[in-house]
C-alpha cells in the first residue's frame, strides 16, 4: 500500500468514531399529528411535553417535535402522515382515532404513539392491548365507553325532556357509529327519543342548533370527536345563547358555559402519550409497551348555566360532581 493511500485509511479510521457518536447525538424528531387544529389542544400538548419532560426530553433543546394539524379535514391525514414518513421522524405521535389510523396505513417501520378514544385492537392498530406488537402503542381514553353515561347524566338534569339529540362528526365515521349505536341503546332504555344530528365542519353549527329548535330538543349529547373538541368554547357558548342543555366529555365546555362535561381528562392522557414517547427515544419498543386504558374520568356541573336555564340540579348529582362551577 502506498504511503499517501496508508496515510488516508488511518485518517478514515480515525474520524469514524467521530461520525459515529455524531449521528448518535443526532437530535430526535417527533411528527406530531392531529385531526384537530392547535388553538384549543395547547393544554394537551403542554401536557404532552411535559410527559416528554418527565423522560429528560426538552422541546428545542434535544428533542424536535413536527407539529401537522388537519384543522378538522379528514383527508388531510394521509398526505400529513405521509410527509412526516418521508421526512424519516423518529417517532410520530398521533391525537385522534383518525391520526392513528392515518400513521398506521402510512408506516409499518417507524413507532406510533397514539392518544384515542376507541378499542385500538378492533380497528387492528395493536394485536392485543398487553402485547400490542408491530409498531404502535399509546393511551386509549373512555370517551367512547362513557357516551351512554352522559346521556343518563343529562336525563337526570332534565328529566321532563322526552326528545334529545346525539351530535356526531359523519367525516369521521368509526367513533360516530359506534357513539351513536351505544347512544341509541341508552335512550331506549331510559323511554328517550334520540335525534343523531350531523356536523362535519364548524359551518353545520348554526344549522344544528337551528335543527335543535325544529326538533323541539330537550337536551344535546356531544360525541366525542376531535372536531367538536377543537371547538369547545364556541359549543360552550353557542348552547349557553341558543339556552340548550348540553353536555361535553371536557372540563373546558362547563368553564365555556355549557351544562355538564363527563369524561377523562385529556390533559391526564397526552402525558401519559408523552411519556411512552420519551421511552421509545431511550429505546424501547412498541410492541413491547401495553396500550395504556385511563379510568380518570370527571364530572364538571356549571350551576351559573343550570340556574340561566332555569334547572334544578338534584344535590345527589352535585353530591358526586368532581366540580362544580357557580
Amino acid at each position: 500500500m502506498r504511503r499517501r493511500e496508508f496515510v488516508k485509511v488511518i485518517a478514515g479510521l480515525a474520524a469514524w468514531p467521530v461520525v459515529a457518536r455524531a449521528q448518535q447525538l443526532a437530535t430526535p424528531v417527533i411528527g406530531f399529528l392531529s385531526f384537530a387544529s392547535p388553538d384549543e389542544y395547547r393544554p394537551m400538548v403542554d401536557a404532552f411535553r411535559q410527559g416528554l419532560q418527565q423522560l429528560g426530553y426538552v422541546e428545542g433543546k434535544n428533542v424536535e417535535i413536527q407539529y401537522r394539524w388537519a384543522e378538522g379535514r379528514i383527508d388531510r391525514l394521509s398526505a400529513m402522515a405521509a410527509d412526516l414518513v418521508h421526512r424519516q421522524v423518529t417517532v410520530i405521535a398521533t391525537a385522534s382515532t383518525p391520526s392513528a389510523l392515518a400513521a398506521k396505513a402510512a408506516t409499518a417501520t417507524i413507532p406510533i404513539v397514539f392518544e384515542m378514544a376507541g378499542d385500538p385492537v378492533r380497528l387492528g392498530l395493536v394485536a392485543s392491548l398487553d402485547r400490542p406488537g408491530g409498531n404502535v402503542t399509546g393511551v386509549t381514553n373512555l370517551s367512547i365507553e362513557v357516551a351512554p353515561k352522559r346521556l343518563q347524566l343529562l336525563h337526570e338534569i332534565v328529566p321532563t325532556a322526552r326528545v334529545v339529540a346525539l351530535l356526531v362528526n359523519p367525516a369521521n365515521p368509526v367513533v360516530a357509529e359506534t357513539q351513536s349505536r351505544e347512544a341509541r341503546s341508552a335512550a331506549h332504555s331510559l323511554g328517550l327519543e334520540l335525534h343523531i344530528l350531523n356536523a362535519s365542519t364548524e359551518r353545520d353549527f348554526d344549522a344544528v342548533f337551528a335543527n335543535l329548535i325544529q326538533l323541539r330538543a330537550g337536551g344535546l349529547v356531544f360525541a366525542a370527536d376531535p372536531l367538536f373538541s377543537g371547538r369547545i368554547k364556541q359549543l360552550g357558548e353557542l348552547t349557553a345563547r341558543h339556552a340548550v342543555p348540553a353536555i361535553f366529555n371536557r372540563r373546558e365546555f362547563a368553564a365555556a358555559g355549557g351544562l355538564l362535561s363527563y369524561g377523562t381528562d385529556a390533559r391526564y392522557t397526552y402525558h401519559l402519550a408523552g411519556t411512552y414517547t420519551g421511552r421509545i427515544l431511550k429505546g424501547e419498543k412498541p410492541a413491547n409497551l401495553p396500550v395504556q386504558q385511563s379510568t380518570k374520568v370527571e364530572l364538571v356541573i356549571n350551576l351559573k348555566t343550570a340556574k340561566a336555564l332555569g334547572l334544578n340540579v338534584p344535590n345527589t348529582l352535585i353530591g358526586r360532581a368532581n366540580e362544580v362551577i357557580e
